[in-house]
């Protein structure tokens, strides 16, 4: 029956945030955000950030009933998860969806420690790591398509801190405007030139235009105590620092 409920609910984000691109589209002609949107904002916030938990829960509940489960895996939990073989399955991913849309897609080059593993939760990583690089290969790919010089590669460089692993996500994608950086953990924001159609049938995921991407996945970061945080240089390209909290790792005593 939970598995039933967790299924039915899958599609419940793109979703969403359909339903938020059509109430812009409808109430606000100008991509300022609206008086009044801080309330909207801070609902999705609590509902995502409540969903994640309730989804963790089922998802914990059920595969720890699992009758084979993966050596090391508890749960959903992997216990030696290794973030560059994550980072090289959410860059094939992204790089293939990035192919379908515009015919072609920068090179990802993964840097870091092999050999690193510490516990975390995989689908949640695959999922912060997918949507930073499909934002970064479509800011390349749309700066470069029509130049003739080379296209740079989106690099990801994977850290390893006494308190946390960092994983930084850098292009050379033209980065985002000053004016917008306030705005790009906002619901109604998306920097993509052409928005999906609202109207039309879907044909799964699309490179831009939502806009639920970046908050949502800062809110899979803070879930476990992390963090996500964009710095960009305009004009140049963009590092998205994603910091992830070692789950059971504290060497700290308890009080």
């Amino acid at each position: 029956m939970i598995k039933m409920i967790k299924v039915r609910h899958n599609n419940v984000v793109p979703t969403m945030a359909l339903g938020v691109q059509q109430l812009k589209n409808e109430q606000f002609s100008s991509r300022k955000l609206p008086p009044g949107f801080d309330e909207i904002h801070g609902f999705l916030d609590r509902f995502y950030m409540s969903r994640i938990g309730i989804r963790m829960l089922i998802g914990q509940h059920v595969a720890l009933h699992e009758p084979e489960p993966e050596p090391g895996v508890i749960g959903l939990i992997n216990t030696k998860l290794s973030p560059i073989q994550v980072a090289q399955i959410a860059s094939e991913d992204a790089r293939s969806i990035c192919m379908r849309e515009y015919g072609s897609a920068p090179d990802i080059n993964i840097y870091g420690d092999q050999n690193l593993t510490f516990p975390y939760v995989t689908s949640h990583l695959h999922l912060m790591l997918f949507e930073l690089v499909k934002n970064s290969l479509r800011a390349v790919q749309e700066r470069y398509m029509n130049s003739d010089k080379d296209v740079p590669p989106v690099r990801i460089i994977v850290a390893d801190g006494t308190e946390d692993v960092t994983i930084k996500v850098s292009d050379e994608g033209g980065g985002i405007r000053r004016s917008g950086l306030p705005r790009i953990f906002t619901y109604l924001y998306s920097t993509a030139k052409n928005l999906p159609d609202m109207e039309g049938p879907s044909e799964g995921v699309t490179m831009a235009g939502y806009g639920f991407g970046l908050p949502v996945s800062r809110l899979y970061a803070r879930y476990f105590g992390g963090d996500l945080q964009i710095i960009s240089m305009e004009g140049y390209g963009t590092d998205a620092y994603l910091h992830l909290s070692r789950l059971g790792d504290s060497e700290e005593p308890l009080p």
